[in-house]
């Protein structure tokens, strides 16, 4: 197989760019501690209306899914995979002031919508979330980072709050879990459709360009797609390697290679989305 490197080059003033959108785009800080400056809004809603978030499958979003980021300080470190999650802590919530603003992941925040933030799960999850004090139940779709509190673990919708009854008190103790959207049978029935543009799967990212290198060589097989390796970073001291299979065309393609690289010992390599990549080069 022939093999190529490809060299993703970002400017730094798209790295500043960026890294001003993320910090206004992501949720930063919960209603509760901001008193009059967010809040629920003016007209009152009917919350058996609007249903539970349903599960699909999706590829990671474009944005809010680098492998680490900083905020107030600290720096987080992005989950490769939901599977299994399980975690009890304090939910808050976020309204009115952030209604329509961007979320991490680049989609308008809906308050009316069953949608959560949350630090480091990948961008989207579909999580369950029970309020411990009441068992009251729902599902929502993460797709923001936050809350950036050490005692919070999920920012909820106003809506999604409003069904587990937190309104009031503005926090509540729950347990939230990851909902394997393959489970979900609406998800399963759209399981062969084709993606809307190729995807890549992904085994990981390097500091060192000859450690990708040998990665790459090791799972160069007929049975696998095409493996490259892209780099990202313009600042010598901060760029990556990251190597990738790819182009792929459908989930159930996906899943082959995930289980591919899984027998090859690479058990968490992950689906990504490139196609905001625009400018690569290709080396022999």
């Amino acid at each position: 197989m022939k093999k190529s490197i490809f060299l993703s080059i970002v400017s730094t003033s798209t790295i500043a760019v960026s890294a001003i959108l993320t910090l206004l785009s992501g949720c930063t800080t919960s209603p509760i501690a901001q008193g009059p400056t967010d809040g629920p809004p003016a007209n009152t809603i009917d919350f058996s209306k609007i249903p539970n978030a349903i599960p699909r499958i999706e590829p990671l979003s474009r944005g809010g899914n680098p492998e680490t980021y900083e905020q107030w300080g600290k720096r987080y470190k992005v989950l490769t995979s939901s599977k299994g999650y399980v975690k009890r802590g304090i939910a808050s919530w976020y309204g009115t002031k952030f209604h329509g603003r961007k979320t991490s992941n680049g989609e308008p925040y809906d308050m009316y919508g069953m949608s959560a933030a949350h630090k480091t799960l990948p961008l989207p999850t579909y999580l369950k979330v029970t309020n411990l004090d009441n068992q009251r139940t729902i599902i929502v779709r993460v797709n923001d980072r936050g809350p950036f509190h050490d005692d919070r673990i999920i920012d909820l919708s106003y809506v999604a709050a409003a069904k587990l009854d937190i309104l009031k008190n503005g926090t509540a103790k729950v347990e939230i879990s990851a909902v394997d959207p393959e489970q979900n049978p609406s998800a399963q029935n759209n399981s062969n459709t084709l993606f809307i543009h190729p995807l890549f799967v992904q085994i990981g990212a390097y500091k060192d360009l000859f450690n990708a290198a040998e990665v790459r060589d090791q799972l160069d097989s007929p049975k696998l797609p095409s493996v490259t390796i892209k780099r990202f970073g313009e600042d010598k001291n901060q760029q990556v390697y990251r190597v990738q299979f790819g182009p792929i065309y459908s989930l159930p393609e996906a899943r082959q290679v995930v289980k591919l690289l899984a027998e090859k010992g690479f058990p968490n390599s992950k689906l990504v989305d490139t196609a905001a990549n625009t400018n690569s080069a290709m080396l022999q």
